[in-house]
């Protein structure tokens, strides 16, 4: 039986390769099923442990029980479960007309509106929140103190890449350059954005004049 010429010329060209690069793309397809095999191991061996709900609920209570206090404790009035622009907040501040949510999407969507939005994480401590409202608030002591070791303010100026008490011009120029780099139009990451936007509104209050 009379072979096909296709036959006929891919041993031939084969055989005209550099050895190198044969060894090279063997060795290369070895390491690839090899890193493949790794993962694949790594995944059935440490998979992924998803949160429980029961523990995402446990918090955002724990959250809610935290601001609903602090902000009694402030005496400032408040409507929980509120709609603004749409979006169901977790608190409105019906004097101040601020939103605070726990929800990114929400705020982003707030956010462009005349009322001032505020995102909290679940992990935050409900007495930080003071650090982002858009007003003054008294100094409020309560709740755990292992939650409330690290200084909001030395925060805020840290994530700005500022020493603590830094001027207004220094806070606003540091903001500036932090934006260029986070900022999701830019590549940036929304979370990260986000965290240079509230860090700036906390370093505001407590910059030196």
């Amino acid at each position: 039986m009379r072979s096909s010429p296709t036959e006929t010329v891919l041993p031939e060209v084969l055989t005209e390769l550099p050895r190198w690069l044969v060894l090279g793309v063997g060795l290369g397809m070895l390491a690839s099923i090899g890193v493949a095999g790794v993962f694949a191991v790594g995944v059935h061996l440490f998979p992924t442990q998803p949160r429980k709900t029961a523990e995402i609920v446990d918090g955002d209570a724990r959250r809610r029980t935290e601001i609903r206090q602090y902000l009694s404790a402030i005496g400032e009035a408040f409507a929980e479960d509120h709609f603004v622009e749409g979006q169901e907040v977790a608190f409105y501040l019906p004097k101040r007309d601020v939103a605070i949510t726990f929800d990114a999407r929400a705020y982003y969507r707030i956010e462009r509106s005349p009322t001032y939005a505020v995102l909290c994480e679940h992990e935050m401590p409900g007495v930080n929140l003071g650090y982002r409202l858009p007003f003054d608030t008294p100094e409020v002591e309560f709740g755990d103190e292992e939650e409330t070791d690290i200084d909001p303010r030395e925060a805020a100026f840290s994530v700005l890449g500022l020493p603590s008490g830094a001027s207004e011009r220094e806070v606003k120029a540091a903001y500036r350059e932090k934006v260029k780099e986070v900022h999701p139009d830019h590549g940036g990451d929304t979370d990260e954005f986000r965290q240079v936007r509230e860090a700036y509104t906390t370093a505001q209050k407590h910059a030196r004049a």
